[in-house]
């Protein structure tokens, strides 16, 4: 019961980046920081690679997960640091691609309830409901109204809508949950829109 939380987490994190990326994965480094790191890592290792997993091939679980990384080549490595961080519990995940890196950090909120608070260096804080959009977009004005534009004619309804950035002007991510699964016409009309570099829609 104490870790469920944790292996909830874990397998979100895991989820959402199979889900994004782009290429074959070659190198995974999970990182536990504050409680996290305090816990019995392996079970938290194993949701996250489920997670990772499923999106890319079929007949994945927490027990198989680990043996199927290795036998796609992945190399798999766990840091437990025990430095004092801006939360009581962290779990961060870098995937390393054919093409990029990218990370992925959540935490739990009030002890139990899992939260993406970073995805490559942007700070946001976004709850994972069961169907989301994923964007990663150019900084410029106007850009969510033609987004919430798009979403609106397609009859989407948003729920909740998390956005960070860098700095002005650069790349920017948003996590939007919405009320339903979006259909294929719509995630075209989002990726032809001005500034969007992704356009994804996910599943949890």
């Amino acid at each position: 019961p104490k870790l469920r939380p944790y292996m909830t987490l874990a397998g979100q994190i895991g989820s959402l980046a199979g889900q994004v990326v782009d290429s074959g994965i070659s190198e995974v480094t999970i990182e536990y920081e504050g409680t996290a790191a305090e816990l019995n890592t392996r079970p938290m290792t194993a949701c996250l690679l489920e997670g990772l997993l499923s999106p890319l091939m079929s007949g994945v679980n927490m027990i198989n997960a680990p043996i199927l990384a290795r036998d796609r080549d992945i190399d798999v490595s766990e840091v437990r640091h025990e430095r004092d961080g801006e939360y009581q519990t962290l779990i961060r995940l870098t995937v390393k691609t054919q093409n990029r890196s990218r990370t992925i950090a959540g935490t739990l909120f009030g002890g139990d309830k899992p939260r993406i608070v970073e995805i490559n260096g942007i700070a946001l804080e976004a709850e994972l409901g069961e169907n989301m959009l994923y964007i990663v977009n150019k900084d410029k004005p106007g850009f969510i109204g033609r987004l919430g534009t798009t979403l609106g004619d397609g009859g989407v309804n948003i729920a909740t809508f998390q956005l960070g950035r860098v700095e002005q002007g650069s790349d920017a991510i948003a996590l939007i949950q919405v009320d339903g699964a979006i259909a294929d016409d719509v995630l075209a009309k989002l990726r032809d829109l001005p500034d969007v570099v992704q356009a994804k829609a996910l599943t949890f």
